[in-house]
């Protein structure tokens, strides 16, 4: 009896102490946002390795929804900050009201022809939690928080980590949101 009280200690000791062992990412861990890969919107593949060292506002976009005009916004946003290293990323999004139903090149249109988008879009994406979920969701998700509506940002430092999230309300124009931009655009 004895032995087996201290087989099973000096196990309990060694599953302890492998458990307080830091755990390395494996081959091919994503860690950062711009670890990850995608498609354009008109279907190209995409690095988000070109946006590393800058900041980018990460927004899940909808054509048909009542923060839709916040397009304008955006776009604006991106006209001001690109050559200061911020960049707007927009990935469409059916998950909400279906407010997003369109193909691809539909989105393309809409968003040029109605509010002159120059910024990235990407193929259309699901945000929500489970088997069906974007890669680039549920790295987003990480941070504890998913779009509960169209048009929730991220604001996703240089080094390609989730610093702020703002719900659908904020706007492009918010001062809090411009503040977050700053900070992560200040940061090394």
């Amino acid at each position: 009896m004895k032995f087996t009280l201290a087989a099973t200690l000096v196990c309990l000791l060694f599953v302890s102490a492998v458990a307080q062992q830091p755990r390395r990412p494996s081959a091919g861990a994503v860690t950062s946002f711009y670890d990850l890969k995608t498609a354009t919107l008109d279907g190209k593949p995409a690095d988000l390795s070109i946006y590393r060292g800058k900041v980018s506002l990460v927004v899940n976009v909808a054509s048909f929804c009542g923060f839709t005009p916040q397009y304008a916004g955006l776009e604006k946003l991106q006209r001001e900050m690109k050559d200061k290293g911020v960049n707007v990323l927009g990935f469409p999004s059916n998950d909400f009201g279906e407010q997003e139903p369109g193909t691809a090149e539909e989105i393309q249109t809409f968003c040029k022809r109605t509010y002159d988008v120059t910024f990235p879009m990407f193929e259309k994406v699901v945000t929500i939690a489970g088997p069906a979920q974007s890669p680039i969701y549920a790295f987003l998700g990480r941070s504890g928080r998913l779009p509960a509506w169209n048009f929730a940002k991220y604001v996703v430092g240089k080094d390609g980590q989730v610093v702020a999230f703002f719900p659908s309300e904020v706007t492009p124009e918010s001062a809090v949101l411009r503040q977050a931009i700053a900070n992560a655009s200040a940061a090394r």
